[in-house]
């Protein structure tokens, strides 16, 4: 009955986000977001949406003898424009990409302030810009950073022709989480197009095994309560020891209303408890995100919430952890959790236009990580919270049933040597780039958080108490120090748009 009155107290105010596949897959595999988790309205009530727009772009910009070319979308507002004013481009990502990123976004008022033309690109392979007819492994060779980078550039050099921009007009590029990259990364590839990067949460080092990631989400519950990630591990000492017996696995199963009876097996086990901590984990990347539900005050999800829950007075850690997930069952209307990979491996080997278009689109960036960047979110010093089956091993084996034969651990640490290779990992030699995260923000410590020297030629803003794209997402906008952050950059690209 307690377990019950404390769901029942604390369910309008935390937020799971859902999923068109596995949970574990998609807290697993990505750390993607919607542009839509950015934006403060979707109803078009206080602005026109601007229609969509196609720029023509190479299949393959590296492969002079191929002349294929595809549709990539984009959107452009001119409402703030003037001739002398700059050409802003928000980078687009691992996911849809949406209209009102260019009339809403925090980005937006950026383009006011300096009277800027301000575009949006959505990324080959993601949302409608779809360069083939399919996903299929063959297909996706044209998927990657590099080509992104090109696609970037291409459409640059050609919007400033088609819209008659002036030749010296000074193009600054958004993102923020893996677009973050990509701005970082196209400042540094395409210095004479680009003039400045704005980089938000951008990991910009790959990596396979990226423990750190646990370390920051500990850290960030703790800051709220000194115990709230001790009764996680209390909880996660419990489950540990109900899975080495048939008994305990069954009252497992019940406890969290999993899809199939946890089996003993070192790969099922390790993703049950991967299934718990990324969610976890979730709130604690996008705290505080709100989201509307048939017109009602937008339920919250954060890390105050999290704790308050878990740190309920006089109740059994365990039962609250599971009280903690069903939450996400309620308030979405799932029957149940599915912790093994079965349905996540079958929906990540649809290649069909049709998955895409419905926003299935884990493939894409599933592809991504097996090819370029790892990103395992995996088993480090917090394994006394979060369990020690946080194993990277099935995250290697995934690729391979995925993408088939060859897409192995060897493929993928040349893979990520190559990414470190070519865009230099940590190593910022470029000027005019601001890489601004979050503390609360567990993708931070892949990132450039602080100026290593004197002489280095990017500058840092680092926000205390925000997390993953904290300063341009619109829950995080009337905190004080998101306030003086835009501040600094404001000046910062002041100072860029001065300089003749």
């Amino acid at each position: 009955m307690l377990l019950v009155k404390v769901i029942n107290s604390m369910i309008w105010v935390l937020l799971i986000p859902s999923s068109t596949f596995s949970t574990k897959m998609v807290f697993n595999r990505r750390f993607g977001h919607s542009s839509k988790d950015l934006l403060p309205s979707f109803d078009g009530k206080e602005e026109e949406v601007p229609p969509d727009q196609y720029f023509e772009q190479k299949l393959d910009h590296f492969n002079l003898s191929n002349g294929e070319t595809w549709q990539q979308r984009y959107w452009v507002n001119w409402k703030h424009y003037t001739p002398t004013g700059p050409a802003f481009l928000i980078i687009e990502g691992e996911n849809w990409a949406y209209a009102e990123e260019v009339i809403y976004s925090q980005w937006v008022p950026y383009a006011e302030t300096f009277n800027g033309v301000i575009f949006s690109l959505e990324h080959r392979f993601y949302g409608k810009s779809v360069p083939k007819n399919d996903t299929s492994t063959e297909n996706l060779v044209y998927l990657s950073s590099q080509q992104a980078l090109a696609d970037i550039a291409n459409f640059i050099q050609g919007i400033t022709k088609q819209y008659y921009l002036s030749d010296d007009i000074k193009w600054i590029v958004f993102g923020c989480s893996y677009p973050g990259n990509l701005a970082t990364w196209v400042r540094m590839k395409y210095p004479s197009l680009v003039y400045g990067a704005v980089a938000t949460s951008a990991p910009i080092l790959a990596q396979k095994d990226f423990g750190e990631y646990y370390e920051v989400v500990k850290a960030s519950l703790d800051s709220y309560h000194p115990n709230c990630s001790s009764r996680i591990a209390e909880a996660t000492q419990q489950l540990d020891r109900l899975t080495k017996t048939e008994a305990g696995r069954k009252h497992i199963t019940k406890l969290f209303q999993l899809c199939t009876e946890l089996q003993d097996t070192v790969r099922e086990i390790a993703g049950f408890f991967h299934m718990l901590a990324s969610q976890v984990a979730h709130v604690v990347q996008y705290n505080k995100v709100y989201r509307k539900s048939n017109n009602e005050i937008p339920p919250r999800r954060s890390i105050e919430n999290l704790c308050d829950i878990m740190t309920y007075p006089d109740a059994p850690a365990l039962d609250l952890y599971a009280g903690l997930h069903m939450i996400s069952l309620v308030y979405y209307g799932w029957t149940c959790f599915d912790h093994t990979d079965e349905d996540a491996v079958k929906q990540l080997k649809k290649t069909d236009i049709d998955t895409i278009l419905a926003g299935s689109m884990g493939r894409q960036w599933t592809y991504q990580t097996c090819t370029e960047f790892g990103y395992y979110q995996r088993l480090s010093t917090t394994s006394d919270v979060f369990g020690i089956h946080l194993l990277s091993e099935s995250d290697v084996q995934l690729c391979e049933e995925i993408f088939g034969p060859g897409f192995n651990e060897t493929r993928l640490k040349n893979g990520i040597y190559r990414t470190n290779t070519i865009y230099g990992g940590m190593q910022v030699n470029v000027g005019n780039i601001i890489f601004v995260h979050g503390s609360r923000d567990p993708w931070h410590p892949l990132g450039v958080t602080r100026v290593e020297s004197e002489n280095a030629p990017y500058e840092v803003v680092f926000i205390n108490g925000t997390s993953h794209c904290g300063d341009v997402s619109y829950h995080d906008r009337n905190m004080d120090e998101v306030k003086e952050a835009r501040k600094k950059i404001q000046k910062i690209m002041q100072s860029w748009l001065q300089n003749k």
